[in-house]
């Protein structure tokens, strides 16, 4: 039965791909999915208010990709870090996924920053913050991503200042861990992040830092949109330091690699491409790129949708396709944050992942964006 978008009507399809969990972990690449919230849609709370999650939830998310073999990258920008969520939820994030990572044999990684710093920071303060929270993300037994930080941002004066400050962070870890550079699209906050505004000089110093501690550095998050800075810099990599893409505007080509290095994965967009992704990467464990490719090229478009600008609010789609999908029950976000995005951009969501069958129910996923429409549009997709 036709649908009526705001962008014209659609057929759904009536069947959707068959993608049930693989058995064993992937193999020729390392791939995480930034894995969002799910918000208490039922909690007396004011906009002000700490973010009240839904806590069976969003565990049973993270249940989810890892039974598909993906790992789950928790406490990232996808989950609403800065934006909705605050370092008291995010601990608590950190401590509740990594028991239950533990608990089903789940591969986790866990972002580390300075959010708990609510105003202007000393460099000190800033280092500070960073050890409380690498602390409690390795007590917690997950590898530790350290997270680019607006309160470093703000508080250095050039490079050096990035240079001691994450040479002193890496010194304390335990354990290797990933670097995380999020592009100012993602967090304009992050601007001149590395020192400079000159993404050349800014490279730079980011690959100093892991030249001069390359055994404390298991491999680097690259999240600014531009493949081809991802490709120079993973060729630029000491030997055994991973290159993880967060480009979620380019990530099969990048994933597929070439004759000189591959990347490996920690995407925002392989939290409603889960099941798909991990298929794919399975493809390319037998070596068949062209199979992989086949199947996640047609992506990009959804994809791309979802993280056009303004960039950091693509957590509402991802989170909208997760209610669609059936993975929660309502639409729903912390900080409110489900305003984010127009109807029509929403609605342009669901056409797409409609078409890439993503919807383990297209029945359920029909029915809701109609409810949706009815809402908000007033006629529920049936004129």
């Amino acid at each position: 039965m036709t649908i009526h978008l705001p962008q014209g009507p659609y057929e759904p399809r009536a069947t959707p791909l068959d993608l049930a969990p693989g058995t064993g972990p992937l193999a020729s690449r390392t791939v995480f999915s930034a894995a969002h919230v799910v918000a208490d849609p039922y909690a007396d709370i004011s906009p002000d208010s700490p973010a009240a999650v839904d806590w069976d939830a969003t565990l049973a998310f993270r249940r989810h990709l890892w039974s598909h073999g993906l790992g789950v990258a928790e406490a990232m920008d996808t989950a609403q870090r800065g934006m909705g969520l605050d370092w008291a939820g995010a601990a608590e994030l950190i401590r509740r996924s990594a028991a239950e990572a533990k608990a089903v044999g789940g591969s986790i990684a866990c972002g580390v920053g300075t959010d708990q710093l609510t105003g202007p920071a000393t460099l000190a303060e800033v280092r500070s913050a960073y050890e409380e929270q690498l602390a409690l993300v390795e007590e917690s037994g997950a590898q530790a991503i350290l997270m680019a930080s607006r309160a470093l941002a703000a508080a250095a004066q050039g490079p050096e200042d990035y240079l001691e400050t994450y040479a002193h962070l890496l010194r304390q870890s335990s354990e290797p861990v990933v670097l995380h550079w999020l592009g100012p699209m993602f967090d304009p906050a992050l601007d001149g992040y590395w020192g400079s505004s000159d993404l050349d000089t800014a490279t730079d110093t980011f690959l100093k830092v892991i030249a001069e501690h390359p055994d404390k550095v298991d491999g680097i998050k690259i999240s600014l949109l531009d493949a081809e800075r991802e490709i120079d810099v993973r060729r630029r990599l000491p030997g055994g330091v991973r290159c993880y893409t967060g480009d979620d505007f380019n990530y099969p080509e990048l994933i597929a690699g070439d004759d000189r290095g591959f990347s490996h994965a920690l995407l925002g967009i392989f939290d409603p491409l889960g099941p798909l992704a991990a298929h794919a990467v399975r493809v390319l464990d037998t070596g068949d790129v062209q199979g992989f490719r086949d199947l996640l090229d047609p992506t990009v478009e959804l994809s791309r949708h979802l993280f056009q600008a303004p960039t950091r609010f693509y957590k509402t789609g991802v989170v909208f396709l997760a209610w669609l999908a059936g993975h929660q029950d309502h639409f729903t976000m912390v900080g409110g944050l489900q305003s984010a995005r127009s109807l029509p951009h929403l609605a342009k969501a669901y056409e797409l992942a409609d078409r890439l069958g993503l919807f383990p129910d297209p029945e359920l996923a029909e029915s809701r964006m109609r409810a949706l429409l009815a809402v908000n549009g007033g006629n529920g997709g049936t004129r």
